[in-house]
Parts: C-alpha cells; structure tokens; sequence
C-alpha cells in the first residue's frame, strides 16, 4: 500500500470519528433536553385539576389585586417565575412552557426553564408582548433541526395539516385559553430601511386602523384562506420560528383567541 493511500485511509478515519463524536455529542445534547421538557411537562400534568392552593402574586402584572394562579403553574412559577403561559399543539412536539425575562427579552434564545445556557432554548414573548395588556402576543421558537421547538410549525405549511389541526391552546398563568387559527404565513426579517409589511413589528399596532390593516397584511401572505378574521377588540397569538427558503426566512402562525 502506498504512502499517499495510508494518509488518506488515515484522514477518512480521523473525519469519521470527528463526525461520530460530534454526532453523540448532539444525540446526548438533544436527549437531555427532551428529557427536561418532558419533566416540566409532567408537573404541568399532574398539577392539572388540583384546584385550591394559596394566592400566589405574579410579576408579570403591576395590578395589586390578582385572581389565583392556576394549579399547572403553581409549582413551575415557583420555580421560575418568568413563566408566563404553556403552548399546547395537537399534533405536534410542541407542548411547553412560554417564557418572559422582564431584564432581558431575549433570555431565553439560548437558556432553559432552570436557567442554564442550551442551544434549544424555550418559546419565549416578545419584548412588545405583554400577557396582560397586548392585543398581539408575538412568541418566538427556534427551529431546532432535531424537531423540538418550534420545528413542527412548519406542518401548517400544508393546509391538509391545517384542516385537521385549526385550533392550539395557550394558558396564562390566570386563564385556560383556545385559538383558532387565521392565516400560516412565510415572510422575513427585513432591513429597518426596507419599505414593507413586517409582521413582527407589533409595536405599532395600537389603533382599530392598525390593527386591521395587520390583519389585512397578514391574510394577504396567507399561504391558504382558512376562513377565519379577526378585528379590533381580539386577541392574536402569532407563533415565529425561522424558515429557511430564503435568507432571514420566517414562517409565522397566526391566532385569535375563541374562548
């Protein structure tokens, strides 16, 4: 065998095992993950229809008088009170906690419910969101390419998934809540000069006008006609994850709230 042969044999092998490594690595990663997720989603369950419990004040409201948590969240807001609602979609992988860092909007891009750096993250509201207050709660997810996360959104590219699954629940610390959806829509994060609709700026939805015309946008990029509007005095949930067609891509869900 020649010299140049084993140099190659040895280069492949050195390239395999870099890949195997670094396959376990993310193998061992993401299975630690969805094992934290499925531990959050156990005490979300059992905590389910307990009922009574004390009054437990929230600081993601400044009114003085509150309604009691609900029994899901109590023992999760005890231990992370930047929870600030739980995305269910049937379905789909997605059923997790909701986040909002009140010093940092973005926190949770890259850390999870205990607060410890992770590649995966957790859905978290936008800094214009407020659960209380916000005709518009804006939730960002990752699109993590082993399929947590926000990755299953892309499901509603097909309206045959849609059909089938028109409808998510979203729970607040304070109240049970279902959506219906009204538009799947595929933009992008555009430049500040850009001279377009940018569906993520909810900032500047604030009048009957504006919000119509958000709605009118929105149904206009609709990659289908589900039936469904919305008007001034509803509330909207859009779900964001990145979409990668095109560079900045962004694939968008959104919600009004039926009950």
């Amino acid at each position: 065998m020649s010299k140049t042969k084993k140099i190659l044999i040895a280069v492949s092998l050195l390239v395999l095992v870099f890949s195997l490594v670094n396959m376990t690595k993310t193998y061992l990663r993401d299975y630690a993950e969805q094992q934290k997720i499925a531990e959050l989603t156990k005490v979300w369950k059992d905590s389910s229809g307990k009922g009574g419990g004390d009054y437990i004040p929230s600081l993601l409201s400044s009114k003085t008088a509150e309604p009691v948590i609900l029994p899901e969240f109590r023992e999760l807001y005890e231990r992370n009170s930047d929870i600030a609602g739980w995305l269910n979609i049937d379905g789909t992988r997605i059923e997790y906690p909701v986040m909002q860092n009140p010093q940092d909007a973005e926190y949770y891009l890259d850390h999870d419910f205990d607060k410890k750096e992770t590649e995966a993250g957790l859905p978290f509201l936008d800094k214009h969101s407020q659960i209380n207050g916000s005709d518009i709660l804006l939730i960002h997810g990752h699109h993590m390419k082993s399929g947590w996360m926000f990755k299953d959104l892309m499901k509603y590219k097909s309206e045959s998934f849609y059909k089938e699954h028109a409808t998510f629940q979203f729970s607040t610390l304070y109240e049970k809540e279902e959506y219906e959806i009204v538009a799947v829509i595929v933009s992008e994060i555009y430049r500040k000069s850009d001279d377009v609709f940018k569906y993520y700026q909810i900032e500047h939805v604030n009048t009957p006008a504006e919000f119509d015309s958000y709605v009118q946008n929105i149904q206009q990029l609709a990659l289908y006609d589900t039936g469904v509007t919305a008007q001034y005095g509803d509330k909207l949930i859009v779900l964001s994850t990145c979409e990668y067609s095109t560079e900045n891509g962004r694939l968008a869900v959104v919600a009004r709230k039926i009950s």
